[in-house]
This record gives C-alpha cells, structure tokens and sequence, in this order.
C-alpha cells in the first residue's frame, strides 16, 4: 500500500534521515521505534508533505506523493496523528471534529464518522460542546484521533500516541489502534513505549540516527536481545 524508497531528508544541513527503505501492506499496523532524535518524526512528517525529501520516493497505491502538497496527500487517503496531539486549542470538541472532515462533503458518511468516532470515544461525545484546551491529556489524544479519522483515512499515521499518558490510558489508546485497524484502516505507528508497540504490530522497524537497522515481524523484534536490552530494558 504505501513503499519509502531511499528517503533522503535534510534540516539544513543536518542530514536526518539517511536513505531509508520500507514497507506498509494494506490493512496492517506497521510500527517504527527508536529513540529521541532517530528520525521518527521526520519520517511520519515527510510521508505527510509536511517536509519535503531531497531524494527518494513515497509510493501510495502506485501514487508518488513526495512532490505532492499536503493537502492533495491527504485527499489521496493519508492523514497523521500529530505527536503532542496538536488540537485547536479555542475550539470545542465538535468544532475540532468538524475540521478533520473539512476536505468532505458527504453529509450522510460524516454523521456516520462522527458516530463512529463518539462510539469508540464516549468522553468526546459527552463533552463535545467542551472547549479542547480544557480537555484533559488523555482527552486530547483521543480528540487527535477522532480528528484524524473525521478525514476517512485509508492509512493513518500516528505519532507517539501514548506520550505523556498514564498507563491505564496508554492501554485504552492501543486497544482503540487496534479496533481502527480492525474495521479496516492501515496504522503507521511511531511510537517510544517499544513494547506496547511491538506487542500490537504485525511489522516493526528499528530507526537509529536516520537509518534503519533492523527490521522484521513485531514478534521477532520483541523477542530479539538487541532489542530487548535497548528499549525493553
């Protein structure tokens, strides 16, 4: 579904993703982890026409989006999840949902997505006239979510979707991951908690400095000891 052919990306001239190379089949969750500073970010916000590669290739369903703007990617089906959640702070719940929707004007399939999101998040729809800001961090996240979802996403990036969250939330996010996965919509996921990562996708790559170091099914990570002693502790 989506293929990264030797993505070369720049900040001036630090040279922060070096060449990298990798897969995303339809319908799975593909997680990238690594640590602080390994390019993950980069990665997510490159796919998304938020920066732009030096070279390289960003291939969705045969599409090449690494010229294309951001807007036009996220026409074509992709839509990211912000890391630090990046909500509209002023505005209500209802009024954030709204704008992940803002490219549509099916009428009818946005009511069933807004459904759609207050099921799999009953706060939303208990505080959707809420101000976001308000919301707590937990909240927020899952307002990101739903967000993104509002925009019917045929692969949605997700990025550190547990930062900052206790661990019974961290928990409910991963299940609702799983759950979108499971009515059919592909998960990037880049993310530091390498367990929860690991024991919910089926293909994993470690990202180290800007590049790619091992990759595998999620489960041969998780049971690799290089990979154990450096993020598993």
């Amino acid at each position: 579904m989506l293929e990264v052919k030797d993505l070369h990306v720049y900040y001036g001239a630090i040279h922060a993703l070096k060449g990298i190379s990798f897969k995303v089949e339809d319908g799975e969750i593909v997680t990238i982890i690594g640590a602080n500073g390994a390019g993950k970010s980069t990665t997510l916000r490159t796919i998304s026409g938020l920066l732009r590669p030096k070279t390289g290739e960003i291939i969705l369903n045969g599409v090449h989006l690494e010229k294309m703007k951001a807007k036009d990617i996220v026409k074509m089906g992709v839509c990211q999840v912000p890391e630090g959640r990046r909500i509209f702070a002023n505005m209500s719940v209802q009024e954030n949902l709204e704008l992940g929707a803002y490219l549509r004007n099916d009428r009818d399939g946005i009511k069933k997505d807004f459904d759609r999101v207050f099921s799999l998040f009953p706060r939303l729809a208990e505080r959707k006239s809420q101000i976001a800001g308000t919301l707590s961090g937990g909240e927020q996240q899952m307002l990101a979510i739903g967000r993104a979802l509002m925009s019917r996403p045929r692969i949605i990036l997700m990025d550190e979707p547990s930062m900052g969250l206790a661990p019974i939330l961290v928990e409910q996010i991963f299940n609702v991951i799983k759950e979108i996965n499971s009515e059919g919509t592909t998960v990037l996921l880049v993310e530091q908690n390498a367990y929860m990562a690991l024991v919910t996708a089926k293909k994993a790559y470690v990202l180290e400095t800007g590049n790619i170091v091992m990759g595998g099914t999620a489960s041969e990570l998780l049971n690799n000891e290089e990979v154990r002693r450096a993020y598993l502790g």
